[in-house]
């Protein structure tokens, strides 16, 4: 979720890095001859990943054109609080960088639109996307039956969910049973928190619920929760920031990332057909190859593609 990639050495250092965090579109290729390793622990820069510059397909443009709000835009909402999916540049703290930032500038070039990307806390997309307010929702979400029921999805990517915690820690969890009689740190609106909450029903969990990813990570490393839970990528980004304060914990669930939009939109035809797209010519797994998620690719993107 950031740009700069000096290590955290304290808390404050991660509730900073935390609030660079976001997922959108990069007006700008940033091609600067760098050969871009994406996120690492040396501390490589952290841009958008070069070349990204898709040719326009007339067939699907046209589709999509009378889809849109506004002519020439693809709108898209996303919680820049979600490294390295979606967060804020260090240089400005306002551009929207990370994976699925280059996504959805890709999936403008496609469709012959330039994608604009707005910050916007997690559990208020889906319902602006009812509203009318945006195109799209890009910002790690996962397609679920649940989900289904307010708003469609275009499957592009998976993750699953990993634990983490403080080093200091004796807890190693494995799975959701490990969180009985503990206290964990989730996100509003995420899935995380569904899965805390409904393990609470089965046993005594403390699920403290934030409205972004940096106060779930700063009350791990100020002591008030325990353990942490976030999409096995984010997982895996915090724990590298972190310095060596946070360590990595097992993964479960494995299930699809889809481009949320409004129910029944007739975006969702064009959408699946670019992202097939930038599968087929290779954009997609440059991508992925930057921002270092060996494990992100899906075989058949689908529209509402939930698996449970």
């Amino acid at each position: 979720m950031r740009l700069r990639v000096s290590a955290l050495a304290s808390v404050a250092a991660i509730a900073a890095v935390a609030l660079g965090a976001g997922c959108g579109s990069s007006n700008d290729d940033n091609d600067n001859g760098s050969s871009g390793t994406g996120t690492t622990a040396a501390g490589g820069e952290l841009t958008a990943t070069p070349g990204i510059n898709v040719a326009k397909d007339d067939a699907i443009a046209s589709a999509a054109a009378g889809a849109v709000q506004n002519s020439g835009e693809l709108s898209v909402a996303s919680d820049a609080t979600y490294p390295p999916m979606e967060f804020f540049a260090a240089d400005d703290n306002t551009t929207v960088i990370g994976a699925d930032a280059d996504i959805s500038k890709a999936l403008g070039q496609i469709m012959g639109l330039t994608a604009k990307v707005q910050n916007t806390p997690f559990d208020s997309i889906l319902p602006g996307l009812t509203a009318g307010k945006y195109d799209l929702g890009i910002s790690s979400f996962t397609d679920t039956l649940d989900r289904q029921k307010t708003n469609d999805f275009v499957t592009y990517a998976q993750a699953g969910t990993t634990f983490y915690a403080s080093t200091s820690s004796d807890l190693n969890p494995t799975s959701l049973d490990d969180l009985c009689d503990h206290s964990v740190a989730v996100e509003k609106g995420t899935t995380q928190q569904e899965d805390a909450e409904g393990q609470g029903q089965k046993c005594q969990v403390d699920v403290q619920v934030y409205p972004d990813q940096n106060g779930a990570n700063l009350a791990i490393s100020s002591g008030r929760a325990e353990l942490g839970m976030a999409d096995s990528p984010v997982s895996a980004y915090i724990v590298e920031q972190s310095n060596g304060q946070f360590k990595l914990g097992e993964a479960y669930g494995v299930a699809p990332y889809g481009i949320a939009m409004k129910k029944g939109s007739p975006l969702a035809e064009p959408l699946l057909n670019a992202v097939k797209a930038l599968y087929a010519d290779g954009t997609m797994q440059k991508i992925f190859d930057y921002w270092q998620l060996k494990d992100a690719a899906i075989s058949s993107p689908q529209i509402n593609g939930a698996i449970n």
